[in-house]
C-alpha cells in the first residue's frame, strides 16, 4: 500500500497539505508541480489500497484518473475550491469541495480541522488574493498588524514561485517548498528563519518591478489588459502582476497575455465588485479553467485575441 499527497503548487496547494500533515502525520510521495499543471492525479498508477490525498486542483480536470483510482481499490480525500463539476459518488471517495468565490482549499482545510493551524491558512488566503477573508481570518486569531502583514508577503510569496511554463522557471521545486516549510508549525517562525522566503521577496520585487514598466490598455469600460513578452520573469510574475493590478483596478477586470510561441498564455482576475463568475466562464470560452474569481488559459492563438478583447468590452 502506498500514500500519495498531490498538491497544487502555489501557496493554497502548498499551505492545505501543510496543515493537514501538522495535524495527521503522515510521509507520502508528492507529487506537484507549477501553478497550472494541475492534472496531477494521472502522474499516479493507483494499486488497490493506496491512500490518495488531493488538494487544490480541479475534480473535473481530473475525472478520468479520480475514477480509475476508484475502480481499482485505491481510497481518494479530495479538497478543492475549483470547478469540479459533477463529484462522483463513490465509498472510496471522501470530497471536500467548496467552490464559493470566497473560499480556498487551504480555508477548506481550516475548516475540516477546526482552526488548529489557522495561521497557514490565512498566509494561503493572501496568497489566493482572498485579503477580506484572509484579514478576517487574521482576526480570530488576534494578530497583530506586524504579523498579519508577515503572513500576507509569506502567501504572495509562495504564490509567487509556483508560476512557471516548467519547473524550470520556478526559484524553487514546489515539494522543495514544502519539505522546507514541514518542520514548521508556527508560519511567523519559518519567515524569521527560512532563507527561502528571502530569496523569493527579491525575486518577486524584481519581477514584478519590470511588469509595473508595462503599458495597461483600458479595454472598453470595465477591463484592462497587459502584454508581456516571453520571458521566465514575465512567466514567474503573472500571478503576482495580475492580482496587484485587480487591486489597482478593482473596479475591472485584469487580463494579463503572456506571449508563448504563436499565441499568448493567459491570467484572468474578476473585478472586485463584480460578477465574480464572469472570469472563470470567459475562460471556458477558450478552453480555460479556474474558478469565480480568477481564472486562466493554457494558450490562446494569436488569432482569437481580438475575440478575447470583444469579449472582455462586453462581459
Amino acid at each position: 500500500m502506498e500514500f500519495y499527497d498531490i498538491f497544487n503548487g502555489d501557496a493554497d496547494g502548498l499551505c492545505a497539505l501543510h496543515q493537514l500533515r501538522l495535524a495527521q502525520p503522515r510521509q507520502a510521495k508528492l507529487i506537484t508541480g507549477v501553478k497550472r499543471d494541475i492534472a496531477l492525479m494521472k502522474q499516479v498508477t493507483a494499486e488497490p489500497g493506496d491512500e490518495l490525498t488531493v488538494l487544490d486542483v480541479s475534480l473535473d480536470t481530473n475525472r478520468e484518473a479520480l475514477l480509475c483510482a476508484l475502480r481499482v481499490g485505491a481510497r481518494v480525500r479530495y479538497f478543492d475550491h475549483h470547478f469540479a463539476g459533477e463529484i462522483p459518488r463513490h465509498r472510496g471517495l471522501e470530497a471536500h469541495i467548496d467552490t464559493s468565490a470566497t473560499v480556498c482549499t487551504s480555508l477548506i482545510v481550516d475548516r475540516y480541522l477546526g482552526g488548529r493551524h489557522r495561521a497557514w491558512a490565512i498566509a494561503a488566503a493572501f496568497g489566493d488574493n482572498l485579503r477580506s477573508e484572509a484579514y478576517s481570518a487574521a482576526g480570530t486569531l488576534g494578530l497583530g498588524h506586524a504579523d498579519t502583514e508577515t503572513l500576507k508577503e509569506l502567501g504572495e510569496c509562495l504564490n509567487y514561485n509556483a508560476y512557471g511554463a516548467s519547473l524550470a522557471d520556478l526559484q524553487f521545486h514546489p515539494a522543495e517548498l514544502y519539505l522546507r516549510m514541514r518542520p514548521y508549525a508556527d508560519p511567523l517562525a519559518f519567515c524569521a528563519q527560512a532563507p527561502e522566503l528571502r530569496a523569493l521577496r527579491r525575486a518577486s520585487a524584481a519581477d514584478l518591478g519590470r511588469a509595473m514598466a508595462l503599458p495597461i490598455e483600458r479595454v472598453g469600460d470595465d477591463a484592462v489588459v497587459v502584454f508581456m513578452p516571453e520571458a521566465a520573469w514575465s512567466r514567474r510574475v503573472s500571478g503576482t502582476f495580475a492580482n496587484e493590478l485587480s487591486r489597482l483596478h478593482a473596479d475591472r477586470t485584469v487580463a494579463l497575455l503572456v506571449r508563448s510561441g504563436a499565441g499568448y498564455q493567459v491570467s484572468l482576475r474578476a473585478p472586485e465588485h463584480g460578477k465574480s463568475a464572469a472570469v472563470h466562464l470567459l475562460a471556458q470560452k477558450f478552453a480555460g479553467n479556474g474558478r469565480a474569481r480568477s481564472a486562466g488559459i493554457e494558450f490562446l492563438p494569436d488569432f482569437d485575441v481580438a475575440r478575447l478583447l470583444t469579449l472582455l468590452r462586453t462581459t
